[in-house]
């Protein structure tokens, strides 16, 4: 459990909603819902013992989580379930066929356009019909067009077939396709076919039925028979889809809900996406805004937020009337194929649920501006208080902390950390390889690193041309003698120092011969805790990567013929001694740098060590 959990575990409300988890590069995890949210998610960072496998190791993989307040369980349950559906989190139960809805699209910008299904809409400057909640509906009415309009379904490049003068494909000979392919069919003709498909998805089949009717009636009184007859087969599917899709539309609620909240620094509006009468989805959108009204807010966001949007429901809940409603209207409306009706609730459901949007909102400016305070306080706070503490007369901006790491003095290694402002900077660390030996001397160890490390600033290499405010030295009053040594000796004298005495975490000072100890809950030692924590962590790390690389050289130092370079090499290739000891003749020949005899020679050597085990 990272500290920003730590801190959000507090702000979790007892109320029931749904909680996501991430990992560190922000993906969705896993979804869960609770009747109490406080209790449910404090769980799963308690006592790991009860933990069944796949919780701990969820657990061991979550760097963040947010969550949504909803009215009771129920809705938990439907909303998490939605949320899995959309996002197939890693931990969860997934469903097998579990996809996006689908939308069919036609690209009107080619020459001969497919019609086709898709689990995305783009802004790609196509034309999206959609979504579709029911996948089956959806395939029965694309087998309808199929069959009565011979639009391509083939991905052929149909230029070059034209040009190369390829024969079409079989759906051509059934009757099935038009044959762009065979050059016989112009771009006006076929976009005059996939217009009328383009219709049957627009709803505006009743004018194309009009028209058929009367072209089939045309064709009739010329005894064209056979073409009343492929006529007669596209009005009746057009009918066919016409009523499913109006059916649809009569059983379906589809509409979406916002509601907008303010603090004295941001604003925030928050949705509901409510489709066949469930709440889908959720999500919020910060917005760039100071003191304008919520009326001329809301008119901006719905703008924005619906620009080339592929889903525009018929109606649209908020809790704030937008400035020119009907204006917003009009826009919205040009910009999908129906009618668009914004609406604040007076009473019943929707109402409830424009009321939850505001609740989540307010909740969730909440939740960012308790959590930047608190960041505050770790950070910025505490580092006014520790500077004031340790009698500077400034907050230090660079602070940077030393660290050795070895195994019985072997394989000594240092490390340097630096915090900006009270916050890591991970990009500024560095680490040292000791090239004197120590023999476990951490002084001996201290002085050469920090030389070093102030050598290297004095000659103007740019990787270590600034220089700290405060430097912190892990341990007592010898590592802080040995610092304050190699600062009079560099001229930098000024530069504020400080030692940290891990056993009783006492604060050593150069002109006190007293420490300083502070409450663990002090935030400034908090701060001293963690930049520490962060220079053990850098040294351990680098000095086993250095520890296995020497436990790897020392087993090939006694084999003959293998030098520097040629153990450089099989380390790089196998990184491991068991992965060497296992690979054949021919592997180890491979090898960079490796003739037959080396490879031979490794090989052997390693055989005979596994016979006298």
């Amino acid at each position: 459990m990272n500290s920003k959990i730590a801190e959000k575990l507090k702000l979790l409300p007892e109320r029931p909603g749904v909680y996501k988890m991430y990992d560190a590069k922000g993906k969705l995890i896993y979804v869960g819902k609770a009747i109490s949210l406080k209790n449910r998610v404090r769980q799963y960072f308690q006592s790991s013992k009860n933990h069944p496998e796949k919780v701990r190791a969820m657990v061991a993989n979550i760097d963040d989580f947010d969550f949504v307040i909803v009215k009771n369980e129920t809705e938990a349950l439907n909303l998490e379930c939605n949320l899995i559906k959309e996002n197939r989190p890693y931990y969860n139960i997934l469903l097998k066929d579990d996809k996006h809805f689908p939308y069919i699209r036609i690209d009107f910008r080619q020459d001969f356009p497919r019609v086709e299904i898709v689990r995305r809409y783009k802004k790609d400057g196509a034309k999206y019909f959609g979504p579709y909640l029911s996948s089956f509906f959806l395939r029965e009415s694309i087998t309808a067009v199929r069959e009565t309009f011979p639009v391509r379904q083939c991905k052929h490049d149909i230029k070059r077939m034209i040009a190369r003068g390829e024969r079409p494909c079989i759906m051509y000979h059934i009757g099935k396709c038009c044959g762009p392919c065979t050059g016989n069919v112009s771009r006006e003709e076929y976009h005059a076919l996939v217009n009328e498909v383009a219709a049957l998805f627009s709803g505006g089949g009743k004018t194309y039925i009009k028209r058929l009717t009367e072209d089939m009636n045309e064709a009739a009184e010329r005894l064209d028979f056979e073409r009343a007859a492929q006529l007669r087969d596209r009005i009746r599917a057009i009918k066919s889809i016409s009523e499913k899709q109006n059916a649809s539309a009569a059983n379906a609620e589809n509409y979406d809900v916002f509601a907008l909240a303010r603090d004295e620094l941001a604003t925030l509006a928050y949705g509901l996406f409510v489709r066949s009468g469930s709440v889908v989805s959720t999500e919020s959108f910060d917005i760039d805004s100071s003191d304008e009204p919520f009326s001329e807010v809301i008119t901006q966001f719905l703008a924005q937020f619906y620009l080339d949007s592929g889903d525009i429901p018929k109606e649209i809940i908020v809790m704030d009337v937008p400035d020119n409603i009907k204006t917003v209207e009009a826009l919205l409306t040009e910009n999908c194929s129906h009618a668009v009706h914004i609406r604040v609730p007076k009473r019943g459901e929707k109402l409830k649920q424009g009321e939850l949007a505001r609740l989540n909102a307010a909740e969730t400016l909440k939740r960012s501006r308790e959590l930047v305070h608190r960041e505050w306080e770790k950070s910025e706070r505490a580092l006014s208080s520790l500077c004031s503490l340790i009698g500077m007369d400034t907050n230090a901006h660079r602070m940077e902390c030393f660290d050795n790491s070895h195994t019985g003095g072997r394989d000594t290694v240092g490390s340097m950390v630096v915090f900006i402002d009270g916050k890591a900077e991970k990009s500024l660390y560095r680490r040292f390889k000791t090239k004197i030996q120590t023999g476990g001397d951490d002084y001996l160890a201290m002085r050469e690193h920090l030389t070093r490390r102030f050598e290297r600033a004095l000659s103007g290499d740019e990787k270590f041309a600034a220089l700290p405010d405060l430097l912190i030295v892990d341990g007592g009053r010898g590592q802080l003698n040995v610092a304050l040594d190699v600062l009079r000796g560099m001229g930098l004298s000024h530069i504020h120092a400080i030692g940290l005495a891990e056993r009783n975490e006492e604060i050593i000072l150069p002109d006190s011969d007293e420490p300083i100890v502070l409450k663990k809950s002090d935030p400034a030692l908090q701060l001293l805790q963690r930049i520490r924590d962060e220079a053990h962590r850098f040294a351990i790390t680098y000095h086993r990567s250095i520890r296995d690389k020497s436990s790897l050289y020392s087993k090939l130092d006694v084999i003959r013929g293998i030098g520097d370079k040629r153990k450089r090499a099989l380390y790089e290739r196998f990184l491991t001694i068991d992965a060497i000891k296992n690979a054949s003749v021919d592997e180890l020949k491979q090898t960079p740098g490796m003739d037959s005899a080396s490879a031979r020679s490794v090989f052997e050597f390693f055989r005979g060590e596994a016979e006298d085990e």
